[in-house]
């Protein structure tokens, strides 16, 4: 059911894309969108991305961009320049580390989903410190759930942080997160949620923290199974952060693999191969791989995948190993610390595989 596909239009735009379409329900398509013209401004490589997108999409017919990630070089002045932007699309900086000033990764539905499913990104607080800011970013998330019925426990499917200078400011969120998440009763008893804490610059500079949310209404709770991976990793709570390593959505007729970002970790909470990149990127996805194992995934059913990168100089590196490992992979590395200063390297990805269970409905 899975397709992928590599090329580069005329307007200078590599477009990478996986879609799963299983007969007769939605199809689902992640596509990378690269400029391959560095050389030129960032208005003119937004303008070849956009225009290169608004094609793709026009090319399937009914679709639906559900949601973009902008990756930013330079958020603070390039984000006044992106006119399009709506409550779906998620802006930060997190530079391509191809050269590039922009990149874009878009989600699209071909056909109706029969789940009520929310994208709230580029969510900032610009006033107070990080804590302050994770703490009432939070707050308004929930109080949003609220006024439609939900919850953070049972309808928030994913969450990014980013945070502004995660070396010093990670901490507040940290705290700020946990103290919340005992408000509503996520605790290690019960669960918590997939997520991605990571380095991302808002365009705003007053803004520390931004989150991005993924929710869905509709589901039931046995539709919901949270990835562990015992074996290779340990409760993220035990050294005093609160996500989980994955959750598994499953529908009627597939289940979706979300993994949270994963880095050079052990089942103690260690890091793994200090200051080698190499063996910090096969730890990573020793791994990431099995957590989809748990799911019943396999790296072919990845649809896409976000590669954070501490140092630039690794950047031709990583690269290689990446096209190696995943040559029809829809990816994008870019540079962004991860939460911890020994670990020079993170990532995170979306799988789909088939399911068929008829006591619950289709995507």
């Amino acid at each position: 059911m899975k397709q992928s596909h590599i090329y580069t239009d005329q307007s200078g735009v590599r477009i990478e894309y996986t879609t799963f379409a299983p007969a007769g329900h939605l199809a689902e398509t992640h596509v990378m969108l690269h400029s391959t013209r560095i050389d030129t401004s960032f208005v003119r490589q937004y303008a070849d991305l956009q225009q290169a997108l608004r094609r793709f999409v026009s090319q399937m017919g009914h679709a639906t961009i559900m949601m973009r990630r902008i990756f930013l070089s330079d958020a603070t002045n390039q984000m006044p320049l992106i006119d399009d932007a709506d409550q779906s699309t998620s802006i930060i900086q997190q530079p391509p580390l191809d050269g590039s000033k922009v990149a874009i990764w878009a989600y699209i539905h071909q056909g109706k989903s029969n789940y009520k499913q929310q994208w709230h990104m580029t969510q900032i607080v610009p006033e107070g410190d990080s804590y302050h800011q994770a703490t009432t970013l939070l707050q308004q998330y929930e109080k949003e759930l609220e006024e439609q019925g939900g919850t953070l426990a049972d309808n928030c499917i994913r969450t990014w942080f980013f945070v502004r200078d995660v070396d010093t400011q990670y901490h507040g969120l940290v705290v700020g997160r946990r103290e919340n998440f005992e408000t509503q009763g996520l605790t290690p008893n019960t669960h918590y949620i997939a997520s991605t804490g990571i380095h991302g610059i808002p365009a705003n500079t007053k803004a520390i923290i931004q989150l991005d949310t993924y929710t869905i209404f509709g589901l039931k709770p046995k539709q919901q199974t949270y990835l562990h991976a015992h074996t290779h990793l340990n409760p993220t709570y035990q050294y005093g952060v609160t996500f989980e390593r994955g959750v598994k959505i499953d529908y009627a007729d597939r289940s979706h693999i979300y993994i949270s970002g994963t880095a050079s970790i052990n089942n103690r909470g260690e890091v793994e191969h200090t200051g080698d990149i190499t063996r910090q990127t096969h730890r990573m996805w020793e791994n990431v791989e099995a957590l989809l194992a748990e799911g019943g995934a396999k790296w072919t059913d990845v649809m896409q995948i976000i590669v954070y990168l501490r140092d630039i100089a690794d950047y031709n590196h990583v690269c290689q190993q990446f096209a190696d490992k995943f040559p029809d992979t829809p990816h994008v590395i870019t540079y962004a610390p991860v939460c911890r200063p020994s670990w020079l390297i993170e990532m995170e990805c979306m799988a789909i595989i088939p399911n068929n269970d008829p006591s619950v409905k289709p995507y």
